[in-house]
């Protein structure tokens, strides 16, 4: 079976190695398309359909961030930026518009590999699953939007990024580090209070559901339900 990916990236020398590793790696499953601008990876995301899609987010003529937005309205294609841009903020936007995965370059080629492979098993087997639920609480992820007991509660960006780890992992323990590094990155200079004060304004958004967040002294949160 070949597994159809596409690459929008406007540095050569990034695409050919990427393909070179991948086209290797897989033994031939996997087939690279590639596009050097924004506005070229659009067209080809029209035209065609992918198992998923490595971004860029600087790119001629059109930025990824609007590309992962117009894929979204359509597809719930995984999607992956790679990208210089480190900031907390761009983090968020690009999980806050429905990216799967966000990687700051330079990366490991081998991690690239490893994210691809494990995001495309889950999306085999949960493509049609665009909702994910905890007892009272539901988040629709491609609509970035999460019901309370069928009432839209308006979350943050950084909220909305707790609540969909701790969606994700449902009855098990999260720790501060975790959040830390999936949300701030492996570089982010401050404590793990930081990770405190944001669910603490998760629990207030979450209103009656509130009390399905535990806190595990000394280890973390649990979303139960």
């Amino acid at each position: 079976m070949t597994i159809n990916l596409l690459l929008v990236e406007d540095d050569p020398e990034i695409r050919e190695i990427i393909s070179d590793y991948f086209t290797e790696k897989s033994g031939g499953t996997f087939r690279l398309d590639s596009a050097p601008s924004g506005e070229e990876g659009r067209q080809k995301c029209l035209e065609q359909e992918y198992d998923l899609v490595l971004l860029d987010v600087m790119l001629p003529e059109v930025d990824g961030f609007t590309i992962c937005r117009e894929i979204r309205k359509r597809s719930d294609v995984p999607i992956i930026f790679l990208t210089a841009r480190h900031q907390e903020r761009d983090r968020l936007q690009g999980y806050h518009l429905g990216c799967d995965d966000y990687i700051v370059k330079p990366f490991s080629l081998a991690e690239l590999y490893a994210k691809v492979t494990a995001l495309l098993r889950r999306a085999k087997g949960m493509a049609s699953n665009e909702i994910i639920s905890a007892g009272g609480i539901r988040m629709d992820l491609f609509r970035c939007q999460v019901f309370v007991n069928d009432q839209e509660a308006v979350l943050a960006p950084m909220e909305f990024a707790i609540l969909k780890i701790l969606l994700e992992n449902r009855g098990r323990i999260v720790s501060r580090e975790s959040l830390l590094i999936r949300i701030w990155g492996y570089d982010f200079a401050g404590n793990e209070r930081v990770v405190d004060n944001h669910v603490k304004k998760l629990r207030k958004a979450l209103g009656e559901a509130a009390g399905q967040l535990k806190t595990v002294i000394k280890r973390g949160y649990k979303l139960e339900g």
